[in-house]
């Protein structure tokens, strides 16, 4: 007598997810290591042990697992850069964190001229890391909209990965030089609207 598999479709799409979830964080951890020119789908397939057809199943390109690098990035971000409104010192130890661990890459990809799908992906980010700002500064912003939009402008400039990639990857500052640093720049911006 032959045994059959019996699946319920919870469970198919349950590992469905599960896969596709493996592939993008498998990808995300290459794209973070090497430039972009270098990861191919077979590398992909191998580190997320699946087979190349099973990735292009799952992404159909590269650049569809790109795509999906961005969204499993884009849910992660909102519980990396938690913190209190108002509270300097903690948001930019949570955005130099974030830095910590993705600032190469993000640096990275937003110099390559290769990437030309992530070219919405990185408007967005800044579009992101606004409204993260605000949230968190917008108490303490003008409350006219040319002197609030510069404010933000400032505090995105005083925040902004190539802050980070300036201080830590090419000056050699600590972790806790950093934060000191950013710290400071955003408070200047801060008491700078205020007067």
């Amino acid at each position: 007598m032959k045994a059959t598999r019996t699946y319920t479709m919870g469970s198919r799409a349950e590992a469905t997810a599960a896969t596709r979830d493996r592939i993008a964080r498998e990808a995300a951890a290459l794209f973070i290591e090497h430039p972009y020119e270098d990861v191919t789908l077979a590398a992909i397939a191998q580190a997320a042990g699946v087979s190349h057809q099973t990735v292009l199943n799952h992404y159909e390109s590269k650049d569809g697992v790109v795509l999906g690098v961005v969204e499993l990035m884009r849910a992660e971000r909102h519980t990396v850069r938690h913190s209190e409104a108002g509270d300097v010192a903690g948001a930019v130890r949570a955005l130099v964190g974030d830095y910590e661990q993705m600032g190469d890459a993000k640096f990275r990809w937003a110099a390559s001229e290769h990437l030309q799908v992530l070219a919405v992906f990185l408007d967005e980010a800044r579009r992101s890391h606004q409204e993260w700002l605000i949230a968190i500064f917008g108490d303490q912003l003008p409350t006219t909209p040319a002197a609030r939009k510069r404010a933000v402008h400032a505090l995105h400039a005083a925040t902004d990965v190539y802050v980070w990639k300036l201080l830590r990857r090419d000056l050699g500052l600590s972790r806790t030089e950093i934060e000191k640093t950013m710290a400071d720049l955003v408070v200047g911006v801060l008491e700078g609207t205020n007067r």
